[in-house]
Formats: structure tokens, C-alpha cells, sequence
């Protein structure tokens, strides 16, 4: 049996996928609008998207869909209720970013605590060349090693992190769940390490539960100088929130690798924020060229898996 492969938004990864084992057609689109998401995965078997959302009432209209290969490891974009109600299989990668998402971080991480941009502009400045001696004392640097650094989210790129900063010399919390009534051994209440930390560090899917997870409360908690990091998901922070933190210095800085809506087409405030204490780079911690390979392999692990009657990380 041929099976015909869909890959909606191929642009998006810059990778060499081979051939699957099994008979089949398959066709790239560089990019899918949402108006064309139909039309392309009429007739398909196999659905393959990074980003391209794939609601309910489009699957519902396309009967003979049966998997989706997500080229990512964040599912928000799939309609999960619909797909196990309806037997779709819906498969998504694992462990690919272990490195450079912690690595992304860490340049992050190093940038604000020693204040990277802000000695850039007084460069730009002239004010070396204008100083009494041989250095400049004009910016705070704060080294990483006896720092506190706070996980929130300890799977593969949690445990990754750790172990990055445990060579810096830094101590590691990780942070129970919020609002859990117990704790796990090893885990430290929410709060508590939302209060400890120098640098919290964000490492968990986009979910109902998950969504504005840090905000004004959450930053009221934490200390002055602490810095927080966002290589997961935009809807994570309330952006709002953090604006309104580092412009009254409510914390130090925060590194951010993603935004609420993206691309950001209409704009987001977050873009104007030409602040020396925030640093925005444009979702791509995931992109290492060795990582991107990684997923595209295991991608056609998941698919060829799922043909072969025993399917892979399954969502």
C-alpha cells in the first residue's frame, strides 16, 4: 500500500530528510496558510508540521488522515482531544534540542548576568576611550559560579541545563509544579524558588495549565536581581507582566527566545523594548544545524515506526 506524506511547512527545517522504507508519495510546501491547510492534506495518510495548525474541524474533514508527524516537540498546535477520539496518531520529537536549546540559554544567561549589551553600548559610547584608567566600572557583572539558577520544567532540557550549570559552579532548584500539594523528592516548592533564584530558567510545554505560568504575582516574587530566561513558549510569561518588570526594575533583565504570537506580523511591544537588561533572539535556540538533523532523522523514525504497526512517541 502506497502512502501519500504531507509535509506543510518543509521551510521550516533546514535538515536532509531521507526517504522512508515503505512505499509512498510524498510533497513539500515550503509554508501552509490556514485557508490552504485543507485543500493540501486532502487524501493524505501522513501529516508532517513544525507550526501549521491542525484543528479539529479540518481533521474532521479529511477522513483519511491517521498520523501526524510533528516535526517539533511541542504539540500545542494539534487538536489532541480530536485526534485520540478519532484514532489519529499523533507523534512528536524527542530529546533532538538537548544541547543547543541549554547551550541558546546559557548565551542568554551569560549575556545579562555580565551585562553583554550594556558594555556594547558604552563602547559605542566612547566612554573607554574617554576613561581615567584602564577599565570601565559603568555596568554591574555578576559571575555565574555560587549563583542560584531555577528550574521550572526537569525533563530532557531541564536535566541538560542542570548539568551545564552545575559546571559553572551554580546550585540547582527545580520547581515542584505550581500549586502542587506535595512535593517530589528532589523538587522545591514553586514559589520558594521563585524567591531563592538569580536566574529562572523556563522548560515546559504550552498548556491550559501552563499558560501566563509567570506573570505579576509570580514576579513580585522573585528577587531584584534576578534575571529570567524563555526558550519554550511565548504564552508562558504574560508579556504584559514582564514588560512592567524591567521597566521599574522589578527584576534585572530577561532573555527571550519567543513570543506570544509568532511571527509577530502586527508587531508586539516586546520588539521596542530597546532596553540593555532584555535580549530577544527569533525562536531559533532549537536550530543548531546538528540538532535540526537530529529531528529530521528521528522524524522518519516516527514515521516509519507508525507504518510498521508500532508507533513512537506517541503524544
Amino acid at each position: 500500500m502506497k502512502r501519500r506524506i504531507v509535509f506543510l511547512d518543509r521551510q521550516s527545517l533546514i535538515a536532509d530528510l531521507r526517504a522512508p522504507s515503505f512505499e509512498h508519495d510524498w510533497v513539500d510546501y515550503p509554508q501552509t496558510a490556514p485557508e490552504q491547510v485543507l485543500e493540501r492534506i486532502r487524501g493524505a495518510d501522513i501529516v508532517v508540521s513544525n507550526k501549521v495548525k491542525l484543528p479539529g474541524e479540518i481533521l474532521a474533514q479529511a477522513p483519511t488522515v491517521k498520523m501526524i508527524a510533528v516535526a517539533a516537540t511541542g504539540t500545542d498546535i494539534i487538536d489532541l482531544a480530536y485526534c485520540r477520539a478519532h484514532g489519529i496518531v499523533v507523534s512528536n520529537i524527542r530529546g533532538y534540542a538537548v544541547h543547543t536549546v541549554p547551550e541558546h540559554a546559557f548565551m542568554l544567561i551569560l549575556a545579562l548576568r555580565r551585562n553583554l549589551l550594556g558594555w556594547r553600548a558604552d563602547l559605542q559610547a566612547g566612554l573607554w576611550q574617554q576613561a581615567e584608567q584602564f577599565c570601565l566600572f559603568t555596568r554591574p557583572i555578576h559571575d555565574l559560579y555560587g549563583s542560584t539558577l531555577g528550574l521550572i520544567g526537569y525533563g530532557s532540557l531541564g536535566q541538560a541545563m542542570e548539568k551545564l550549570a552545575e559546571a559553572f559552579g551554580m546550585r540547582v532548584l527545580v520547581a515542584e509544579h505550581k500549586g502542587a500539594p506535595a512535593l517530589r523528592e528532589g523538587y522545591t516548592e514553586f514559589d520558594a524558588v521563585l524567591r531563592a533564584a538569580d536566574v529562572i530558567s523556563l522548560h515546559v510545554p504550552l498548556s491550559a495549565e501552563t499558560r501566563h505560568l509567570i506573570g505579576a504575582r509570580e514576579f513580585g516574587l522573585m528577587k531584584p536581581s534576578a534575571i529570567l530566561i524563555n526558550t519554550a513558549r511565548g504564552n508562558l510569561v504574560d508579556e504584559a507582566a514582564l514588560i512592567e518588570a524591567l521597566r521599574s526594575r522589578r527584576i534585572a533583565g530577561a532573555g527571550f527566545d519567543v513570543l506570544a504570537v509568532e511571527p509577530p506580523r502586527a508587531g508586539n511591544p516586546l520588539l521596542e523594548l530597546d532596553l540593555p537588561n532584555f535580549i530577544l533572539t527569533p525562536h531559533v535556540a532549537w536550530s543548531g544545524r546538528e540538532a535540526m538533523q537530529a529531528l529530521a532523522d528521528q522524524l522518519v523514525d516516527n514515521i516509519e515506526a507508525f507504518v510498521a504497526g508500532a508507533p513512537r512517541n506517541v503524544v
